[in-house]
């Protein structure tokens, strides 16, 4: 029965090219949300710099959402499992400028 079922699962091929698996770095996130989607915005601030730059923004339905913060909090759990507790340390509040919030 078990190798039935794997016969019945459909393969996806996932491409990566170089550039992308580079990643970007970001040391804050901000989202948004409307009935229909989520929006989030990847930024880098740099210490001390007056500005900050969106570098990328991902949209995703609510139940794609729902599903990248299970994931999220699992593999955190795995993480801290293997490493230990992330330590969340106090920020000040940081004053966001930069355009309407998210609606669809």
């Amino acid at each position: 029965m078990a190798e039935n079922n794997n016969q019945n699962q459909k393969q996806i091929n996932i491409e990566l090219d170089e550039k992308t698996a580079e990643g970007i770095y970001s040391n804050l996130a901000i989202i948004n949300h409307s009935v229909s989607e989520f929006v989030v915005d990847f930024i880098s601030m740099m210490p001390g710099a007056p500005k900050a730059k969106v570098k990328s923004r991902i949209v995703l339905t609510p139940q794609h959402a729902k599903k990248f913060l299970k994931a999220l909090s699992d593999n955190v759990s795995r993480f801290e499992k293997a490493h230990g507790t992330i330590k969340d340390y106090e920020q000040p509040p940081i004053p966001l400028n930069f355009g309407p919030t998210g609606e669809a």
